[in-house]
């Protein structure tokens, strides 16, 4: 048997791993496809990009310039946990932009092409870090300090951050290339989603476990999301039991895991995707 440390030390070591891989492959993109074709995708990257054009602010200085004050206000707002989570991250990712620099674009003129295949990488680098429990900072970020200040979701925090980035990108570049900016954006959510298990832009699980008490205070603390309790019974034993029916974004899904992994390794999860979730926390119930 395993002794609890080194299954802990390992899953951190593969977590830093996650984050530092995917953390290169955004950079990557960047320099590769994004940056050449001057492809404000959103996030604090696609306003470096508008930048870096405009004034000739480097693409990672800007990154680590507007993630300072981010990550001052998310310590005293949301807690230094949520920092600590997105430091690795939100470090390396202007270092990364910036060594990978000497990147020259794989697509000299085709901006479709660089705009797929620049959303594709992103969206890799992205979900690897995402699904790593890391974060990159940005507009990530200013979405959960929205949702804490406002009520706004992190959702509609997140696209109104870009699509106000892409909009600056258009009065820089011109329309057209805020278009293909908008299609990589789009393309990389995906991909996004895809590494968090599923396309829904809301994840709902069903947890089974005898620690079910823990677990909600966990997920009330680390989450700040609700639980509901269902009653069940086992099919075998026949034994009751309360199950914990709980929704999240997809950029929560992993954080869950964790949690329901830490509290209880022999707990049972059933992850889908929901189409939409009305209420606190997420989109407001409006009525005709």
């Amino acid at each position: 048997m395993s002794h609890p440390g080194s299954s802990r030390w390992t899953r951190i070591i593969k977590e830093i791993t996650g984050i530092v891989a995917g953390v290169v492959i955004v950079a990557a993109s960047l320099n590769l496809f994004l940056i050449p074709h001057q492809l404000a995708a959103g996030g604090i990257s696609g306003l470096g990009i508008v930048l870096y054009y405009y004034i000739g602010l480097p693409v990672g200085l800007t990154i680590l310039i507007a993630n300072l004050p981010l990550f001052l206000a998310a310590y005293f707002i949301l807690g230094k946990k949520v920092v600590i989570n997105s430091l690795l991250g939100t470090l390396l990712l202007p270092i990364a932009v910036e060594v990978f620099s000497f990147l020259p674009s794989l697509v000299e003129e085709d901006i479709l092409l660089a705009s797929v295949y620049g959303g594709l990488t992103m969206g890799t680098g992205l979900g690897l870090v995402f699904y790593s429990r890391g974060s990159t900072g940005g507009t990530a970020l200013s979405s959960l300090l929205l949702h804490r200040l406002t009520g706004i979701s992190t959702g509609q925090g997140l696209i109104g951050s870009d699509i106000l980035i892409i909009a600056s990108g258009a009065l820089v570049f011109g329309l057209e290339p805020a278009m293909y900016a908008a299609l990589s954006l789009f393309i990389s959510s995906r991909i996004v989603d895809v590494f968090q298990e599923g396309l829904g832009q809301v994840k709902v699980a069903l947890i089974v476990s005898e620690k079910h008490e823990q677990l909600t205070r966990k997920i009330f603390d680390e989450l700040d999301r609700g639980v509901t309790y269902l009653e069940g019974r086992g099919g075998y034993t026949g034994k009751s039991r309360e199950l914990v029916l709980c929704a999240v974004t997809r950029l929560q899904v992993a954080y869950l895991k964790n949690i329901v992994y830490e509290t209880d390794p022999q707990a049972f999860i059933i992850l889908g995707s929901a189409t939409e979730v009305l209420g606190e926390g997420f989109k407001g119930v409006y009525r005709k």
